[in-house]
């Protein structure tokens, strides 16, 4: 990259998506400035807020790059920022330039040298770092046409997308309106007066788990039979045709258990992902208010598949918004700080192939336990002979008692002698049990 056009133009290809109301650093190494680690935060409203936050951004900068084993030899800011109703772009590139000014100093205590900083507005770019009228006229310099620069191309050669901008994909994500999200209200409302207090019994609760993990598992079959169609915006409305309110409604609230959302994070890899992803995002859809709190774990699910799968641009989209639901939701700290740092997700991945490979040896051991005193309990046949005789009247061979006039017969007046199978006495004595 060789001038401010040129930086303006790779943005996008280095999020994988166009960057709205965001502070963006990306550091860079080495003597041809190599391009590193990337950083976007929204841009903070209260100017009161700019020197704390960019003394955060800076530190965390150098500390992800630090983490991987290069600190920063420089670094190269971008504002992006669209004007306001009434408002120019010039006027946002002026509004910002305390901003810019506040991070460069940040950076440059930290000895990370600021390259160049510029302001990406309505569809032109400012540099507060060039004071050259000739090159960066004070109106601006319009961006070039999407896909129409060398870095386009050489994007689309190396398979990188462009997923639009971060608005639209953050809509995929957000709550329904309109008849939809009434309908959606009152499903949610039906299923928490259901399953919260069984949630919150623990006699009840392995069952809701359960009921929900099934529940999950026939969506992702569905979605998976249903492939996506053209078009992010078009796919996301097909899906949602794809489960009704009372389905969304019990995923919901189910996940609102962390032991639910814990076994839910094992559907993170294999064929089937991207449908999972598809249902992650779907039921963060049906959070209607006063729910919309509620999305922090299919939001922070689909974030999760997201890295695990490679797709990390969706993944940094979606652990943002869950922690703007949550601050506090620590998985999604947790997921959110390893995908910034450029951490590897298999050892978490191979933690929950271990999680579930121990449920399932445990769950085969509870059976076998029960087969075990079920096949103790039953009598022996020596046991069961004078039983029988006394069933009989205590001669072997005589008639049972209760058949013949009077009492059940089968065919040609032959006694019919009811049989229970193993089976059905488990079945009797749990039910005695409970």
């Amino acid at each position: 990259m060789c001038s401010p056009a040129e930086l303006a133009d790779a943005l996008p290809y280095l999020l994988g998506f166009r960057p709205d109301d965001s502070v963006v650093m990306v550091a860079l190494h080495g003597e041809r400035g190599r391009f590193g680690g990337r950083l976007r935060l929204g841009i903070p409203p209260v100017s009161e807020e700019w020197p704390d936050v960019c003394a955060l951004l800076a530190e965390t900068l150098l500390t992800g790059s630090s983490k991987r084993g290069a600190r920063p030899d420089g670094v190269v800011l971008f504002f992006c920022q669209d004007p306001a109703p009434g408002e120019t772009a010039r006027e946002v590139m002026e509004r910002l330039q305390p901003l810019a000014q506040t991070l460069r100093l940040a950076c440059g205590r930290l000895e990370m040298p600021v390259h160049e900083a510029l302001c990406i507005s309505d569809g032109r770019f400012w540099s507060y770092c060039c004071p050259d009228p000739r090159c960066c006229p004070p109106d601006g310099t319009p961006l070039a046409l999407p896909g129409t620069s060398v870095m386009a191309a050489a994007a689309t050669y190396a398979g990188i997308e462009v997923r639009g901008s971060l608005r639209q994909m953050e809509a995929r994500f957000a709550s329904l309106t309109g008849d939809c999200a009434d309908e959606q209200e009152r499903a949610l409302d039906a299923a928490a007066f259901a399953l919260v207090p069984r949630i919150l019994r623990d006699a009840d609760c392995e069952g809701v788990r359960q009921e929900t993990l099934e529940l999950t598992g026939r969506l992702v079959r569905r979605f998976d039979e249903a492939p996506p169609v053209p078009g992010r915006a078009e796919s996301d409305a097909r899906d949602d045709t794809l489960l009704t309110a009372e389905e969304a409604a019990a995923v919901i609230i189910g996940l609102q258990d962390r032991t639910t959302r814990d076994r839910a994070a094992e559907w993170m890899e294999g064929p089937q992902a991207p449908a999972v992803l598809r249902v992650w995002r779907a039921v963060a859809r049906r959070c209607v208010p006063p729910y919309t709190e509620h999305a922090t774990a299919p939001v922070t699910l689909a974030g999760w598949v997201a890295w695990s799968i490679g797709d990390h641009p969706e993944a940094r989209v979606a652990l943002s918004r869950a922690l703007g639901l949550d601050p506090r939701y620590l998985f999604a700290q947790l997921l959110h700080r390893a995908c910034n740092e450029g951490l590897d997700p298999e050892p978490l991945r191979n933690c929950l192939r271990r999680e579930q490979a121990d449920r399932a040896l445990r769950t085969a051991v509870r059976a076998e336990t029960a087969a075990t005193r079920v096949e103790a309990a039953a009598p022996t046949a020596e046991e069961e002979r004078p039983r029988r005789a006394a069933r009989r009247g205590g001669r072997p061979g005589g008639p049972v008692a209760g058949t013949g006039p009077g009492g059940p017969t089968g065919p040609a007046g032959r006694p019919r002698v009811r049989r229970r199978s193993v089976a059905r006495e488990v079945r009797d004595r749990q039910e005695g049990s409970q």
